[in-house]
């Protein structure tokens, strides 16, 4: 009795330490994903709003509100097809995504300085490394503010889209205030989640979930990464 619970609690170690090893690895792809995103939406942005032919084309035109809201209409269709795609096509379909994101972000270079936009992605990045790790490395169960986040969202999206006709300044600021807020505790939210997914589905041995859950992970990052950016960027970001 005492070797069979010798090698039980032997199996245990062997089995947590195999996962704890799986998970750096997977959150160490998440972050990886995340990153070619970023560079992506960067590389598209700084190339389309640098240039004044493109800019014309693009927001001179109807076209215009095509790449406004084509991103959201991505994120939709993402969640939709997401359990019948191959992790590959999951993979392609966020970096066309993040491109598509660079499109519609193109025009803060035809408003802000150069250097501010730098500034504040800065900012964003220092505040996001350090609000990921407390997420990834918190003992305090941060699923409780999992429905409250949600509804802050929802809540400055309505307030967004109503300030898109009233125009008030006033508004606008609220919105960036509560918005940061809200992208903030949703990076610490999203990555505990991202961590206790893994942990949940490597123990039943999921090995069709673990496969795309590193672009739905670095999705969900991404989305609380630039969100943030852009509304810090309000703050902090000079005008042309």
């Amino acid at each position: 009795m005492a070797d069979f619970q010798t090698m039980r609690a032997a199996g245990s170690a062997t089995r947590s330490a195999l996962i704890d090893e799986g998970l750096k690895a997977h959150m160490n792809k998440v972050y990886a994903t995340m990153s070619v995103g970023m560079v992506l939406t960067g590389a598209v942005a700084w190339a389309v709003g640098t240039n004044d032919a493109m800019m014309a084309a693009i927001y001179g035109t109807a076209l215009k509100w095509v790449v406004i809201f084509a991103p959201l209409v991505m994120v939709f269709a993402f969640g939709a097809v997401i359990n019948r795609i191959s992790a590959a096509a999951a993979q392609l379909f966020f970096y066309v995504y993040a491109s598509l994101m660079g499109l519609s972000l193109a025009s803060i270079f035809a408003i802000y300085t150069g250097v501010s936009i730098a500034q504040t992605f800065l900012v964003t990045a220092i505040a996001f490394a350090g609000l990921s790790l407390y997420g990834y490395t918190t003992k305090r169960d941060l699923s409780g503010f999992g429905t409250f986040l949600m509804m802050g969202l929802i809540g400055i999206v309505v307030a967004s889209i109503v300030n898109l006709f009233l125009a008030s300044g006033a508004l606008a600021f609220a919105i960036s205030v509560i918005g940061v807020l809200i992208f903030a505790g949703l990076t610490a939210f999203d990555t505990q989640s991202i961590k206790n997914e893994y942990i949940q589905h490597a123990q039943m041995g999921d090995s069709e979930w673990l496969g795309k859950s590193a672009i739905m992970g670095a999705l969900r990052l991404y989305l609380d990464f630039i969100n943030m950016f852009m509304f810090l960027l309000q703050f902090l970001g000079n005008r042309e």
